[in-house]
């Protein structure tokens, strides 16, 4: 097969990118489209957040039968989500399994994230995650820990406890560094207690369109050539800066001496990647991120939009530093302080998700109350 003939996809499969699908349903599970996006479209990942599962559970009866078993055991609301989205994510896992162990287990991950309503709580955190982990019971699931503050030591905490992490809402280079230290610190202590490193995963989910989504509207307003230069620059400028910092820390003692023992890089994960300003590209947010050991986790329209007409160009990250730099640099002159909208948009990032946890929680209230009648 040639270079022409495969699909961008694959094409961008080749040039390291691992494609994973931002998307899960029972729908999804029981018709095979995982599986056949697994099969034909290169998919060898899956992440899922509250907004995924309100979604889910909002369409169609697929979960009916579900409910109505747990209405008539008698299960309270929270209870009841948390076995709908482990059973989904259990049976995610059991679709990428293959991919799991072909990989190393590197990829074939599902990923599964902690009540965000405890995303200032370290020890709910801690508890929450350990109780996913245990409910799922594979190997090859990630509990989603939030990049809060108050995240950062339960991220270090279950990393410590053999426990495969994906962390998430990522904004600022600050909290990147962060992020890569909980992940060093939590691989160190699982090896000083015994754990095989070679099975502890993590990525790092580095949010990428909000970044733009909060910037543009703040160019446009100051109206003039300069900014409306910067216009879908800043959110691809972070992004490629945040990957300098991980390649800093792989190249350090301190990681090659984890890879020594078997462990497996925490990667670089691109997340909201579905373009949200229709005058770009709709995939602007993956061919501009194009470097070898990276995710790119992708909502389905912006996978298929790729697979029918993306461009792989090549690696579009390394040595873009300087040039990235120049464009926070740019941005800071004209009063846009990229600190400031990233910490706002943490903020945001934490209350859109309890937003849409209890719109879950509401939506499995509703489909309680109904089959109980």
């Amino acid at each position: 097969m040639t270079e022409a003939t495969t699909n961008p996809l694959d094409r961008l499969s080749r040039a390291g990118v691992a494609v994973w699908l931002d998307d899960l349903s029972r729908e999804r599970l029981r018709t095979g489209n995982l599986a056949g996006l697994v099969a034909d479209l290169h998919v060898v990942g899956v992440t899922t957040n509250p907004s995924i599962f309100a979604s889910a559970l909002a369409k169609g009866d697929a979960y009916d039968a579900q409910l109505g078993e747990l209405a008539s055991a008698g299960a309270d609301i929270d209870a009841a989500v948390f076995a709908i989205t482990t059973d989904d994510v259990r049976e995610a896992a059991d679709v990428l399994r293959p991919v799991y162990d072909a990989t190393d287990c590197v990829d074939g991950r599902v990923s599964i994230e902690v009540d965000p309503r405890l995303a200032h709580d370290t020890r709910g955190t801690i508890d929450s995650a350990k109780a996913l982990w245990a409910a799922v019971d594979r190997p090859n699931v990630f509990i989603k820990i939030p990049a809060t503050l108050e995240g950062l030591p339960a991220i270090t905490a279950v990393l410590a406890e053999g426990i495969s992490v994906n962390v998430t809402l990522i904004f600022s280079l600050e909290r990147y560094a962060a992020v890569l230290d909980a992940f060093l610190e939590g691989l160190e202590r699982a090896h000083d207690n015994g754990y095989d490193l070679r099975t502890i995963g993590s990525v790092a989910s580095f949010f990428v369109s909000r970044v733009d989504a909060a910037i543009d509207p703040r160019l446009d307003a100051l109206g003039t050539p300069e900014a409306a230069a910067l216009r879908g620059k800043a959110a691809i400028a972070n992004a490629r800066l945040a990957f300098g910092l991980y390649e800093e820390v792989v190249a350090g003692d301190r990681w090659q001496g984890l890879a020594e023992r078997g462990a497996h890089p925490q990667r670089p994960l691109w997340a909201s990647t579905g373009v949200k300003d229709p005058a770009y590209p709709d995939t602007l947010y993956v061919s501009e991120l194009v470097v070898a050991g990276v995710v790119n986790t992708m909502p389905e329209a912006t996978l298929l939009a790729f697979a029918d007409h993306g461009e792989v160009a090549g690696d579009t990250v390394s040595g873009s530093q300087q040039a990235s730099a120049q464009v926070v640099s740019d941005l800071a002159a004209l009063g846009v302080d990229l600190d400031e909208v990233t910490a706002q948009l943490e903020v945001e990032g934490v209350q859109k998700f309890v937003a849409s946890w209890d719109q879950l929680l509401a939506t499995v209230s509703t489909g309680l109350g109904q089959v109980a009648r």
